[in-house]
């Protein structure tokens, strides 16, 4: 499951810049690359928002608990 944590940070990483970039200079590489509206630029787009649950799962279930 390790690899598939840090291929999941990797996919929401890439995705965190792509949103930089289309916040500062209004520029969409994922769509730059495979084509507006494309099968693989919303395959892409999908597989960043799996990642972003599975990270957060993931960061939920390895938390320490609390201090009381």
């Amino acid at each position: 499951m390790k690899a598939v944590s840090t291929i999941g940070l990797a996919l929401v990483v890439i995705g965190g810049l792509n949103w930089g970039l289309v916040g500062a200079f209004d520029f969409n590489l994922v769509t730059a690359i495979f084509g507006d509206g494309s099968i693989m630029s919303r395959t892409v787009f999908v597989l960043v928002g799996l990642s972003a649950v599975w990270v957060a799962t993931d960061a939920l279930k390895h938390r320490p608990a609390a201090q009381q």
